[in-house]
């Protein structure tokens, strides 16, 4: 479901100009409720100003009357077909901050030693290197090999917890494949 323009400001239009319940908001949102009850309370977005979802061409007014009439009914966002989508990430390099570049050949390091049957081609998609690098590191001809520290690429925050383990049971299940042909 896609999401109204700047939720939080929508959330203090809504809790400021209609009856709305706070599940209703929340629902619209995707806020939780609590969050929106602390927005009506004044602890959060306290300086946010509210932003028109009826001007925004977002919600109708029948739509908020009918809303406010029948507690159970959801609000639904209104989407023009001519409205750009929101980027979505494409495969390939990813950013890597100066400051976790050198950390690199410590994750791949700890990457060879505890998890030996990913390939070099899942631990480049995983951290973001090249093969010769891991080859390098694999074969201990790296240039700073004697300062590398094999350090958990989750902890160096280089990849997510989710992605090493889905790698991690990628290989696992082709070489489970195999060991049966």
């Amino acid at each position: 479901m896609a999401t109204p323009l700047m939720p939080k400001a929508t959330a203090v239009w809504l809790l400021d100009n209609t009856t709305l319940t706070f599940k209703q908001i929340a629902d619209f949102c995707e806020l939780h409720e609590l969050e929106i009850q602390a927005i009506a309370d004044g602890e959060v977005a306290a300086n946010i100003v509210g932003l028109d979802p009826i001007k925004n061409e977002q919600l109708t007014k029948e739509q908020i009357a009918e809303c406010e009439a029948d507690r159970k009914q959801k609000l639904v966002l209104q989407v023009k077909e001519d409205t750009p989508s929101a980027a979505k990430r494409t495969k390939g390099a990813r950013y890597t901050p100066m400051a976790k570049r050198t950390n690199k050949p410590d994750a791949i390091a700890w990457l060879i030693k505890h998890h030996e049957e990913l390939s070099d081609t899942q631990i480049g998609k995983l951290i973001g290197t090249t093969k010769n690098t891991i080859e390098a590191i694999r074969n201990k001809t790296h240039k700073s090999m004697v300062t590398i520290k094999p350090q958990n690429p989750v902890t160096l925050g280089l990849c997510k917890e989710i992605d090493l383990e889905k790698m991690i049971a990628i290989q696992t299940a082709k070489l489970a494949k195999k060991a049966k042909k």
